[in-house]
């Protein structure tokens, strides 16, 4: 049996199951300070009576995921109080004395996806969520990319329309990066209301589709990847998904080789996905 973590920064969801594809139970609690937030998901584990033969956990970030640094498992450098520097493999490692592996909660979607998703037919994938933060993971024959770190495509910078030079941006780092243009809390912060709230005729629809479209085929034109999977509250937005598609393939103008196979998608696991994940990253942990 494996145990599953999708720790996001509202709220962590937990899962039990013989396999990834093969949940059989689940619960959601709030995050909270570190502390009190393990302690609560650890508790829940031991309270099944479940033996956990491994650990998967899909995290919200920044993350460290180089095996060899002393800081791997924790929480870098983020914006969520408190969670700076928290060691999240280390303390489930410890209470449960287990094999652990972790990631980001964006590879672990894009893991899910591939194996069971929109991307099963797929060779490549990249999955990116637009919702309080924006992040994406990438993967390709199975493996998620990792380099120096993990990607960080929400802090790319879009180029702004003439027209919109009057927002500075939400990213506490980068300012107007696409997280500062195009998230949720942007959004909010602009206009008032989240995007599925405003008009449909609201300039903002138009604008933030550009800003995603921008991203969609930068993935396209610099990694090749055959589908991309939008999810993340705001893509819950009627009609954004086809604004975005529509404007991704006018922005290639029928130039990058391979375009006929490529798309941009909804999750299909939509909103377990982050979920499925962090099983098939405890498979891994148990195979080694």
């Amino acid at each position: 049996m494996f145990g599953g973590i999708e720790a996001g920064g509202t709220k962590f969801v937990l899962a039990i199951g013989a396999a990834a594809d093969n949940i059989e139970a689940q619960a959601t609690i709030a995050t909270r300070a570190p502390e009190e937030t393990l302690a609560e998901a650890a508790d829940w584990f031991s309270a099944s009576g479940v033996q956990l033969a491994a650990i998967g956990i899909a995290s919200f970030g920044p993350v460290q995921l180089d095996r060899s640094a002393p800081d791997w498992g924790h929480i870098t450098s983020t914006t969520k109080p408190g969670w700076s520097g928290c060691d999240i493999a280390g303390y489930f490692a410890k209470r449960f004395a287990v094999p652990v592996r972790f990631d980001t909660d964006v590879n672990g979607a894009a893991l899910a996806e591939y194996n069971f998703g929109a991307g099963h037919d797929a060779d490549s994938l990249a999955y990116v969520t637009v919702g309080t933060g924006i992040g994406g993971g990438i993967v390709y024959g199975g493996q998620v990319v990792h380099g120096a770190g993990h990607p960080e495509l929400g802090h790319l910078y879009p180029k702004r329309p003439a027209q919109d030079d009057g927002f500075l941006g939400n990213c506490t780092f980068h300012g107007d990066c696409l997280e500062g243009l195009a998230s949720g809390p942007a959004i909010m912060r602009r206009w008032g209301r989240a995007l599925s709230d405003l008009p449909p005729a609201h300039p903002a629809h138009a604008l933030v589709a550009e800003y995603l479209a921008q991203t969609c085929h930068s993935l396209f034109a610099a990694t090749a990847v055959e589908r991309i999977v939008l999810g993340g509250g705001v893509m819950e937005t009627p009609g954004l998904l086809d604004r975005i598609a529509f404007r991704t393939r006018a922005l290639g103008r029928n130039y990058l080789p391979g375009r006929e196979k490529q798309s941009v998608v909804a999750p299909a696991l939509n909103p377990v996905s982050g979920l499925v994940g962090a099983m098939i990253l405890a498979e891994e942990a148990l195979a080694g």
